[in-house]
């Protein structure tokens, strides 16, 4: 078993912040992340996702994007990019492919983290693990009767392979908005469906997002689980928006009440013909390793004060709630950074074992 002062699990845009920030409190953090390379989710978008479609991109604490991170290249690989060259000019080693199984309570007070590749034992652990390998699949009755195909947003790879199909999309956010822009070009007819009519936006300031970030907060700190940014804000009035608006793809239908095997149907007798569903229902927090642990509280969540978990002083939890975003991660790395350092002055050092 490895010692450690610091682990952080995961290297997307929020575990590449907090261990900025601890390496400028003097900290040198063992950094543990699941992917093959850098880039975090983003790695896995869709090639059709350009830098152009992405709203809200950071910068990264301690260094700007290069200024050809723009335009019309996929952010699939530009974001990786941008990542392994930040990884590179900051010096930072990050091990992978390491896939942490567990994380406990062991002797001496320290958090025993376990993997594939080991175990370290860390005096404070910051998890950044994120929401991507979590897709969430709500249940409707008639789904296993389904005779078309049924797939989530994350194995969403762009429009070709929908040419003339019936695409049924759901969900409310940017990631609906996103299949819609693209599929009704191809398709022989595309459905939104919304369990609340959408609210859009005109876009907000850096001012209004922080807000946004607060208010996200406030369900963390109470212990519940979080809600999406776009759950709060609604829909901002971005490029790919405009364009599904123009192809007349967003007249949202209200939520079926169950899938048949051509379709979808609603109670009262209405029906609708679909060999395709696309579930852009978003994600949960990737926390199941965390489980040893019993953070959860009865309303579901965990609470948190900042990034500082209330059960157990000595995890961080970035990427989670509000610092899901781009900007809150940042912010996010910063405070748990601090947080450690905290922690551990007033906590006395003592061995593994």
């Amino acid at each position: 078993m490895e010692e450690s002062e610091v682990v952080v699990i995961g290297a997307g845009q929020a575990g590449l912040s907090s261990a900025y920030f601890l390496r400028r409190l003097g900290f040198e953090p063992v950094v543990l992340d699941a992917a093959e390379g850098p880039g975090g989710a983003w790695r896995h978008r869709s090639p059709t996702l350009t830098m152009d479609k992405v709203h809200g991109i950071f910068d990264l604490p301690g260094l700007r994007r290069p200024p050809d991170t723009a335009g019309r290249r996929p952010a699939a690989e530009v974001v990786p990019g941008y990542y392994a060259h930040y990884e590179r000019e900051q010096g930072l080693e990050v091990l992978r492919p390491v896939r942490v199984a567990s994380v406990r309570r062991g002797p001496g007070g320290r958090l025993v983290v376990g993997t594939d590749a080991g175990e370290w034992a860390a005096r404070a652990v910051v998890n950044a693990t994120g929401t991507w390998t979590r897709p969430y699949w709500p249940y409707y009755p008639g789904a296993a009767g389904f005779r078309g195909r049924a797939l989530h947003y994350v194995s969403y790879r762009g429009p070709a392979e929908f040419a003339g199909r019936h695409v049924a999309v759901v969900g409310g956010g940017a990631s609906a908005t996103h299949v819609l822009s693209e599929t009704a070009g191809v398709a022989a007819t595309t459905a939104w469906f919304t369990r609340r009519p959408p609210q859009f936006r005109d876009d907000f300031d850096e001012d209004t997002r922080r807000e946004v970030v607060a208010m996200v907060d406030e369900r963390v700190r109470a212990g519940l689980p979080p809600q999406s940014v776009v759950g709060v804000t609604g829909l901002p009035y971005t490029s790919v928006v405009r364009e599904a608006l123009a192809k007349g793809a967003l007249d949202r239908l209200p939520m079926f009440d169950r899938i048949t095997e051509h379709g979808v149907a609603w109670n009262g007798g209405r029906t609708l013909e679909a060999d395709t569903i696309i579930w852009a229902t978003g994600f949960r927090s990737a926390l199941d390793h965390l489980g040893p642990l019993r953070l959860r509280e009865p309303g579901g969540g965990i609470m948190v004060d900042g990034t500082q978990v209330v059960k157990e002083p000595a995890l961080q939890l970035v990427g989670y709630g509000p610092s899901a975003s781009t900007i809150g991660a940042n912010r996010a790395g910063r405070t748990a950074a601090r947080n450690v350092r905290d922690h551990l002055a007033t906590t006395p050092a003592r061995p593994a074992a």
